[in-house]
């Protein structure tokens, strides 16, 4: 795992089997952290990658319950392609959000009456960018 700064943030970065590995899984499970540090029950959502970067979308935008969740302390762990890591939950920021569209479209554009829901201003606005920790 690297480190790089974006914004006067230190971020970590994946390691380039563990981002192709979750990258190219289906589905992941993520379970956020509640304040006292014990984990919520997972949630099963699809998982895309952007660059060198991973990211999950609420198709209920910021009222969903699983994003509310993982608000409270910004990060959890999640499962995807047999690997489990532990992540911090990082909001995307609006420039990130045309290449993350894109990204759905082309990993889950079969599925053309789901995919929509995650192309949505609401769910644009729930993207979160996993970063290991």
């Amino acid at each position: 795992m690297a480190l790089h700064r974006m914004k006067g943030m230190i971020m970590a970065e994946w390691d380039g089997t563990d981002l192709a590995q979750v990258g190219s899984t289906e589905e992941l499970d993520l379970s956020s952290e509640r304040a006292d540090g014990t984990l919520r029950d997972a949630v099963t959502m699809w998982v895309v990658r952007a660059g060198d970067h991973l990211y999950v979308r609420s198709v209920k935008g910021t009222s969903g319950p699983w994003y509310r969740g993982a608000q409270s302390r910004r990060q959890g762990r999640i499962q995807a392609g047999g690997l489990e890591r532990d992540v911090a939950f990082r909001e995307a920021a609006p420039e990130e959000h045309a290449a993350v569209d894109a990204a759905y479209r082309t990993k889950y554009g079969r599925y053309t009456s789901i995919v929509d829901h995650v192309l949505t201003d609401q769910a644009r606005a729930s993207t979160l960018r996993l970063e290991p920790r």
